[in-house]
């Protein structure tokens, strides 16, 4: 298999450290896209500890919600690497609020990190992939992109956005080989999670079927199987990961 090049935004977070591993188990050159307020971590602790588990993967620094910020990492990443073949979209933030105390600024945080994040980045990749003929964008939403949040109006309009974005963009890259593919998990044990507190926490677990949270690894292996060569005939589809907590 051709040795593709991998671009992951939120690459340095608890479930993008996963997808880049897994992108790089399968041969890929992997480039995570970290925000400047992330970039310390993400330049310094974040790449020594890839590197001592055994991973060189480039950090391209970027505000993803301004397009030419985004269109300048992709370019260094291209420069670096290659052109890029798979674009994970996995940048994202919170700032909940209902919807009668929801101001103005925690809205437009949300939709620019989210929603705009999603669109600048692939916007620069999408011609590339059409010319060459091969092309993966895997776009993680949420499942609160489909049954919604109280106190997460902006954030699920986001999520759920994110995948209108997916079908669109899946039929216009459907005949030159370039498939677009939504994931949405449901609540998974990243650190943010884990910092609930417990009786919140288990009230989460509760309602679901499985009985336990999921794990990044396991994102990021359905992630890496929607990349890989071998995946062509999958595109458009919205993949839930949830443990049963909300069937559609």
């Amino acid at each position: 298999m051709t040795q593709r090049v991998a671009a992951v935004t939120g690459g340095a977070g608890a479930i993008g450290t996963e997808i880049c591993k897994h992108l790089a188990d399968q041969g890929c050159k992997v480039a995570a896209i970290e925000h400047p307020a992330a970039a310390e971590r993400a330049e310094g602790e974040w790449k020594e500890e890839m590197k001592e588990a055994g991973y060189d993967f480039m950090v391209a620094i970027a505000d993803l919600g301004d397009h030419d910020s985004a269109g300048a990492a992709m370019k260094q990443i291209e420069e670096a690497l290659g052109p890029v073949d798979i674009l994970v979209n996995a940048a994202g933030i919170t700032r909940d609020a209902a919807i009668r105390k929801m101001t103005p600024q925690q809205w437009r945080e949300v939709i620019s990190a989210n929603l705009d994040s999603v669109f600048n980045a692939t916007s620069h990749v999408f011609a590339g992939m059409l010319e060459r003929g091969f092309g993966r964008v895997v776009n993680i939403s949420s499942i609160n992109g489909t049954k919604g949040q109280f106190g997460q109006s902006n954030y699920a309009a986001t999520k759920a956005g994110i995948h209108g974005f997916t079908m669109s963009i899946a039929q216009e890259g459907a005949r030159k080989g370039v498939t677009a593919n939504t994931v949405s998990p449901g609540y998974i044990a990243t650190p943010m999670v884990m910092a609930v507190p417990d009786d919140i926490r288990a009230k989460i677990v509760a309602q679901i079927p499985v009985g336990r949270l999921g794990n990044p690894q396991e994102i990021a292996r359905l992630v890496a199987f929607l990349a890989h060569d071998d995946s062509g005939f999958i595109t458009g589809a919205n993949h839930a990961i949830n443990g049963g907590q909300h069937m559609h």
